[in-house]
């Protein structure tokens, strides 16, 4: 599986350490073993979960802005989990309320030594700190994202919204305490479909 994880990291513009890639290949094992009795997630072969959860959620990494990042509604650590291995410099909060999840996720920070990442259940709503960028590839609905989270960044702060397709209706939707700063055709090597990454600005109120 590293050799794997080699050749799809050698397509990108990315720069992994032999420890990240490792820790990249163990939190794939971590993921494929718990998996059986947490349904982590619905991929159940560790090679596509190296292209759809690892190089997917690397893909977003050039784009995060600030060094206090939270993944809202991150499931098993998509994508805070890969983000942190390969941003060891930023502090990812890994949001999610169901507690099985937040369970596997200190597994994956104890077992990978993974200083900068700290799992919490809560629901959104609930949770009130603030952060540089809040990054979801969960909700199915820009509004929703933007309903749920405006009160996580700072001013200034973004949102990155993860998406399997263009968001043109949604973005002419937008609120008005947003403006978008970037829609982001994302490159993933072996990954059938295409993924945006649409980058949103907090504005003043």
């Amino acid at each position: 599986m590293l050799e794997k994880l080699k050749k799809l990291v050698a397509q990108t513009e990315l720069q992994l350490s032999e420890l990240q890639l490792q820790q990249l290949v163990q939190y794939v094992q971590l993921l494929d073993k718990w998996n059986s009795a947490y349904n982590l997630t619905s991929v159940r072969d560790p090679n596509e979960m190296l292209v759809k959860h690892i190089m997917d959620s690397l893909a977003v990494a050039p784009y995060l802005h600030g060094a206090r990042i939270i993944d809202v509604g991150t499931g098993p650590g998509l994508p805070g989990v890969p983000l942190a291995i390969c941003c060891p410099d930023k502090e990812f909060t890994l949001l999610d309320s169901l507690g099985k999840r937040v369970r596997f996720l200190n597994q994956v920070k104890l077992q990978l030594g993974l200083k900068n990442i700290q799992p919490v259940q809560s629901r959104v709503e609930d949770h009130h700190q603030l952060y540089d960028s809040v990054i979801s590839r969960a909700f199915a609905s820009l509004n929703d994202m933007l309903h749920w989270c405006q009160h996580l960044p700072v001013q200034d702060g973004q949102f990155l919204a993860m998406k399997g397709a263009q968001a043109q209706e949604e973005i002419a939707a937008l609120p008005d305490f947003v403006k978008v700063v970037g829609n982001v055709e994302l490159t993933v090597p072996e990954l059938v479909g295409q993924r945006y990454l649409l980058v949103l600005e907090k504005t003043a109120v």
